[in-house]
Formats: structure tokens, sequence, C-alpha cells
């Protein structure tokens, strides 16, 4: 399976950067980061549309959708890697996941949605978020080979 994370902004090499190769290098999938950047910064309805359409433009034809945010589903580990695998079993060739900017995902991007996750009710920087893409993925692709790193409860 092919991983497309289409993500607003850019992300500079620094230690969230080194904790994101240290679990996608980890993966038998590969892993695409695909950054968007909105220039409209005085205009947060021309920004969000930029965003939108950035973010839609990056996702592949036919790929699995999952948006994060805040109002999404709070799977623990183990549903999310079920689905992983479900979509992986089905045949389903490329999952994006789709991380907005400071002010969230726009409703025409959410609405494409396989799944709407969400890492809890707190607010997280859009940066570490990837951060937390990354090893869930990594830990989902333990939990679904029996490796070790999950341990469960």
């Amino acid at each position: 399976m092919n991983i497309i994370v289409a993500a607003v902004g850019r992300l500079r090499s620094g230690p969230e950067q080194t904790l994101i190769d240290s679990y996608t290098k980890r993966l038998p999938w590969t892993v695409d980061v695909r950054e968007i950047e909105a220039r409209a910064k005085n205009d947060h309805a021309a920004q969000a549309k930029q965003e939108a359409d950035g973010l839609l433009a990056a996702i592949p034809v036919g790929a699995k959708i999952v948006c994060l945010d805040s109002r999404g589903k709070a799977l623990d580990s183990e549903k999310f890697a079920n689905q992983l695998g479900q979509w992986r079993d089905d045949g389903e060739r490329t999952l994006a996941v789709v991380i907005g900017g400071a002010d969230g995902l726009g409703a025409e991007v959410v609405n494409k949605a396989h799944l709407v996750l969400s890492f809890g009710s707190v607010t997280w920087p859009h940066m570490l978020v990837r951060v937390l893409v990354a090893e869930q993925l990594y830990r989902a692709h333990c939990i679904l080979t029996g490796h070790p790193y999950h341990r469960g409860h």
C-alpha cells in the first residue's frame, strides 16, 4: 500500500522530522509527504480555499482518504490498525492521510473522507500531528504483523 500524507505547511528539519523519519523508514509501505502552502495569509477565506484546493489536488484519484479532525472518531490503535488491514486486504492501493493547517480542514475536504479520525479533544500543533500519524501508521503495521512494539493495555 502506498501512503500519501497531505499536510498544510512546510516541516523543516528538526526533531519532528527526525521522529517521522524514524517511524516511516520501518514501514513496508511507501510514505510520500506532500506539503501544501497557502499564501493568502491576510484573507482567511482565501487561505482556506487555497489549502483545500491544494490538499485535494495532492490526493490521488481512488485513494482511501483519512482526514484528521478533532470532530472525528476517536479510534483506539487496534481499531485503526484493523481498518488499515481491511483496506489493505481489500486491495486498496493508496491511502491518503490529510492534515489541515492551524484552522483545520474545510468541509469540502472532510466530506470526501472515508474516515474522519480524531487524536482526542485537545488541540495538537499541526506539525506534531504528522509525528502522531507516522507513529500510528507504524503501530498499526506492528499490530497487523504481531510485532511486540504494540503491547496493548
